[in-house]
C-alpha cells in the first residue's frame, strides 16, 4: 500500500474541479485583478488631479493679484524715474529690470515642472509584483 502524503503546497487547492472550470477560475481571477489595478490607477490619479487644480487655482488667483501689483509698482516706478531723466528711459530701464525677472522666474517654472513626477507608482509596483506572481504560478 502506498501510505504517502503530500506535504500541504503539493496539493491541490481544488481536487474536485476539472481544468476547464480551473481556467473559468483564472480568468476571473485575472479579470478581477486587472480591474482592481484599473481602480487603483483612477484613484492615484483623481487624487494627483485633485491637488494640481487646487494648487492651479491657488496659482491662478496669485499670479493676477501679484500682476496687479506688479503693473501698478512698475509705472509708479517708471514715473519716479523720469524726475531724473526722460520719461521714455524710466519706462525702459522698468521693463529691462521685468524682462530679466521674467527670464529667470520662467527658467524656475521649467525646472520645478520638469522634476514633477504624476505616474501611478503604487499602480506600477503591484502590476509588477502579480507578474511576478502569475510567472512563478506557471512554474
Amino acid at each position: 500500500m502506498n501510505d504517502h502524503v503530500l506535504p500541504a503546497e503539493a496539493r491541490p487547492l481544488a481536487p474536485d474541479k476539472s481544468v476547464g472550470e480551473l481556467i473559468g477560475d483564472l480568468s476571473k481571477d485575472v479579470g478581477d485583478l486587472v480591474s482592481m489595478h484599473i481602480d487603483l490607477a483612477k484613484a492615484e490619479l483623481k487624487l494627483d488631479i485633485q491637488q494640481a487644480g487646487k494648487t492651479a487655482g491657488f496659482f491662478g488667483a496669485g499670479a493676477f493679484a501679484g500682476y496687479m501689483t506688479i503693473v501698478l509698482l512698475s509705472l509708479t516706478v517708471a514715473w519716479l524715474l523720469s524726475t531724473w531723466m526722460p520719461t521714455w528711459a524710466g519706462f525702459l530701464i522698468v521693463t529691462g529690470v521685468w524682462a530679466v525677472a521674467a527670464a529667470v522666474l520662467l527658467l524656475n517654472g521649467k525646472r520645478k515642472a520638469d522634476a514633477m513626477d504624476l505616474a501611478p507608482h503604487e499602480t506600477v509596483e503591484t502590476v509588477k509584483e502579480d507578474v511576478e506572481w502569475a510567472k512563478h504560478q506557471r512554474n
